[in-house]
């Protein structure tokens, strides 16, 4: 991969930043609530064991973001560019979260927005892994112009096998 995947991307009002070790504390205060894993297929995240793991396999991945409200400096939740494919000129956007005080206000389009802008300078295809289950989320990728390509069982890090679907969008400007 000759262009960096973790770099800090922002808009008027949140930023993506780089995911750090020292945010655990503040980002499980986020994933702490059992209802921002409701329709997920892990549905276990919120309980302190689990997320520690989910946070190693994000820091593992050197692509997990923090998403950052500017104006508050809160931490509103987390996502993560993962598995470049060199040859498909393809990258994989996921394992992204919000606390519920930000569903519902437009937030998560403004921040796939961001990352396709930045990683469509670089690939073709950006793929999505959603939770067989996780119709807000599948309801997202729709509006975004994402299309259901496949499905698949997902071997999340450290985690069960889970039945995902997978969701494509493709560069446009190629």
């Amino acid at each position: 991969m000759n262009f960096p995947i973790q770099t800090i991307l922002e808009n008027q009002e949140y930023q993506l930043i780089p995911l750090q070790q020292g945010d655990f504390e503040l980002l499980y205060q986020v994933a702490s609530d059992p209802k921002v894993w409701e329709q997920h297929p892990n549905k276990d995240r919120y309980k302190r064991e689990v997320f520690e793991n989910f946070f190693k396999g994000a820091m593992e991945s050197k692509g997990a973001f923090k998403i950052i409200e500017k104006s508050s400096g809160d931490i509103l939740g987390s996502t993560r560019f993962y598995d470049f494919d060199e040859s498909e000129k393809s990258i994989f956007i996921g394992y992204t979260f919000y606390g519920t005080n930000s569903w519902g206000k437009g937030i998560n389009p403004q921040i796939k927005k961001l990352m396709l802008d930045y990683i469509f300078q670089f690939v073709d295809k950006v793929y999505f892994h959603i939770g067989k289950e996780n119709f807000r989320s599948q309801i997202a990728l729709e509006r975004l112009g994402g299309k259901k390509v496949n499905e698949e069982e997902v071997a999340y890090f450290g985690e069960p096998t889970r039945t995902n679907f997978v969701y494509e969008i493709v560069n446009k400007n190629n």
